[in-house]
């Protein structure tokens, strides 16, 4: 067998193999670690076959889907990748969704199984969801107990052949602007992002802290090259900002994923300092716009690299902001990574020339099959060029500097066209931020009578402000253009997010009757 590193060196590969030669070359080293709870590689390793092998006998072949709707824990990652081992396309979803809308994303992902929790299994309620077997990560009685589900210890799993082009996983949107699309990415997809992790320093010394939900890909795109590299996942299944500290330094974490509003938590402590995080090699965010301000306080106070990605689920252009080496472009979501092909194009699809603004389009690697049992959808966000190169279009309005770096304007659909003119909700988000009474903004268009759009404001102020909202409406508006001010200012006691931090601004518009 292949040792670890030289699989990684290879073009394509599976997950599911590299563990396996981990369990080989270091069995007893800790691989995934909740609570007091802890699985090592060769312990991992025989619990994938069992699950493997579990799925074989219940008939699932190569390319058929299972669902897992469940809080964090070991055995929910253990089921993804025991189902990777078997060729079988995963479909993890989020239960702060709908019944309604989990009944329509299993139905979409036509899964066969539906893992769960005690916790979580009162959201798969719809009737719709009644005749799929379920399994209870748990053994609450919600489902059949996973220890009694799985194969007997030593059942051989089933090689099955898998491509790059082999479906791996189905990430259903976040629905922050609509209904939530099945994104497929494929194992080359994944593979490539297990090989991007050379460059941040993932191997054997590992020691990621995870705190954000696992059926998002934000999570996704740590975990695995994590593992791969033969690390240490510590799972932290509810994000508490003195849990979190406390657990880093205890464990001495060297890598991290967290969205900007759980950076801007820990930093908010006033023990923050406090607390010993020299251990960190490399701390990444992504999913959601991360304030030039927040970062550089992150780069201020908390050892290691900070690395931004900005990308979509479904693939296509990655930019990388390496923070600490271009402390003067925190303004920006970085460059396009290396072998990724990003450019603006205008509302007709024609490619833009340098400095111009325009929606971000990206071709990658990396790059989803398309929207499950959507064809339309799919079409709907592909771009070519000339020579029939396909892009992925991101929906995000942006701009390249002289130097190469994307700045981004806004989410050409949170645009608002007020009066013929376009404005930049983040333009006014970051006049709001710089008050020294808010905490947090956000910007949205509403239906006016006179301007067919107008914007509206909901901030929420820090701890302690005592200024009324008319005041700060009266501020904002004596510092930005006739056409920019805003219609109303709403003070609210937080911002509708998503569970990896997304500002729901969808349900803020829906706040927000028509203006004259």
């Amino acid at each position: 067998m292949m040792q670890a590193a030289v699989l990684l060196q290879q073009d394509f590969g599976l997950i599911s193999d590299l563990i396996r030669q981990h369990a080989v070359e270091a069995p007893r080293r800790s691989a995934l670690i909740e609570g007091r709870q802890r699985l090592d590689y060769a312990s991992l390793d025989l619990l994938l076959d069992r699950i493997a092998a579990a799925l074989q006998r219940d008939g699932l072949k190569a390319g058929d889907a299972i669902a897992i709707c469940a809080g964090m824990s070991i055995e929910y990652a253990a089921v993804f990748l025991g189902a990777l081992r078997a060729g079988v396309v995963v479909a993890p979803l989020a239960p702060g969704a709908t019944p309604a809308s989990l009944a329509g994303m299993l139905a979409d992902a036509q899964a066969s199984i539906v893992f769960t929790d005690a916790d979580n299994a009162s959201a798969l309620a719809s009737p719709d969801n009644a005749a799929i077997p379920r399994v209870a990560l748990d053994g609450a009685a919600v489902g059949r107990a996973l220890h009694d589900w799985l194969a007997p210890m030593g059942t051989p799993a089933v090689r099955v052949p898998v491509t790059p082009h082999s479906p791996f996983n189905i990430i259903y949107s976040s629905g922050t602007t609509g209904e939530p699309k099945g994104i497929v990415q494929s194992h080359g997809m994944r593979w490539s992002h297990v090989r991007r992790g050379q460059a941040y320093h993932y191997g054997p010394q590992t020691v990621t802290l995870l705190a954000t939900p696992l059926y998002s890909n934000t999570t996704l795109v740590v975990l695995f090259p994590t593992l791969g590299y033969g690390g240490t996942v510590l799972l932290s299944p509810k994000f508490q900002a003195l849990e979190y500290l406390q657990l880093a330094q205890r464990q001495r974490v060297t890598h991290t994923m967290l969205v900007p509003v759980q950076y801007q938590r820990l930093l908010a402590r006033t023990d923050f300092a406090d607390f010993d995080l020299s251990s960190f090699q490399v701390k990444f965010s992504t999913s959601a716009p991360f304030a030039a301000s927040l970062k550089a306080d992150v780069l201020q106070r908390w050892p290691g690299a900070l690395v931004e990605f900005y990308g979509m689920t479904e693939g296509g252009g990655t930019c990388i902001l390496e923070a600490q080496r271009y402390p003067e472009k925190l303004h920006t979501v970085g460059r396009p990574a290396e072998g990724h092909d990003i450019r603006l194009i205008d509302d007709a699809g024609v490619e833009l020339p340098a400095g111009m603004a325009g929606e971000v389009v990206g071709h990658s690697p990396g790059m989803m099959i398309g929207y499950h049992r959507q064809p339309a959808k799919t079409r709907e966000v592909e771009w070519f060029d000339g020579s029939g190169k396909r892009f992925i279009r991101s929906g995000d309005i942006g701009r390249f500097d002289d130097d190469g770096f994307l700045v981004l304007l806004d989410r050409k659909k949170d645009m608002i066209i007020s009066g013929g003119f376009n404005i930049y909700p983040s333009d006014l988000e970051a006049v709001l931020r710089a008050h020294p009474e808010v905490g947090e903004a956000a910007v949205v268009g509403v239906p006016s009578a006179q301007w067919g759009e107008t914007p509206v404001a909901f901030v929420v102020l820090r701890p302690g402000s005592g200024i009324e909202a008319q005041s700060l409406l009266q501020w904002v508006n004596a510092r930005v253009g006739k056409t920019q001010r805003l219609a109303r200012l709403e003070l609210l006691d937080a911002l509708p997010r998503n569970a990896i931090g997304k500002v729901l601004k969808r349900e803020l518009r829906e706040r927000g009757p028509t203006l004259p």
